[in-house]
């Protein structure tokens, strides 16, 4: 059973990355299931420290940019926004080069608030960060928009 209200395409999500921080991180959606959605991110000289390795900014901001875009399509866009309220990772592999992939699964969906589980992993499958995300729901008109 799909957790979608709203559901979107991967074409319909991906031209909407146009002049926003998607566009220059090369964040691009790659697949939705019924209860996820995924989104690659290469690894190279925009998202890497100094060390040479993937920066932990970069993985949260893949996985906002996931958890976010699950949340709105999981309310009537017509009458609620989902804003981030909160987030965290721990990163616990380095990525140095190629690409990584995060997917976004919920942990609650609830009437005022959600709750969503990011798992990034690189190219063999291993995992460099897991993040969850709270999320806010609120109605347009409340905030204004």
């Amino acid at each position: 059973m799909s957790v979608w209200l709203a559901l979107q395409t991967l074409e319909a999500l991906n031209a909407a990355s146009s002049g926003t921080m998607l566009r220059p991180l090369e964040i691009v959606f790659t697949e939705i299931g019924d209860d996820f959605i995924r989104a690659t991110m290469p690894v190279d000289e925009r998202t890497r420290q100094a060390y040479g390795l993937l920066h932990g900014g970069a993985s949260v901001a893949l996985a906002e940019t996931l958890g976010s875009t699950a949340a709105n399509m999981c309310v009537d866009r017509s009458r609620y926004v989902c804003l981030g309220q909160e987030i965290n990772a721990n990163h616990v592999r380095p990525a140095r080069s190629g690409s990584v992939t995060g997917t976004a699964r919920p942990l609650h969906i609830g009437k005022r608030s959600q709750v969503w589980s990011i798992d990034i992993t690189d190219q063999a499958g291993q995992l460099v960060c897991v993040s969850r995300l709270t999320m806010a729901v609120l109605e347009k008109g409340v905030i204004g928009l």
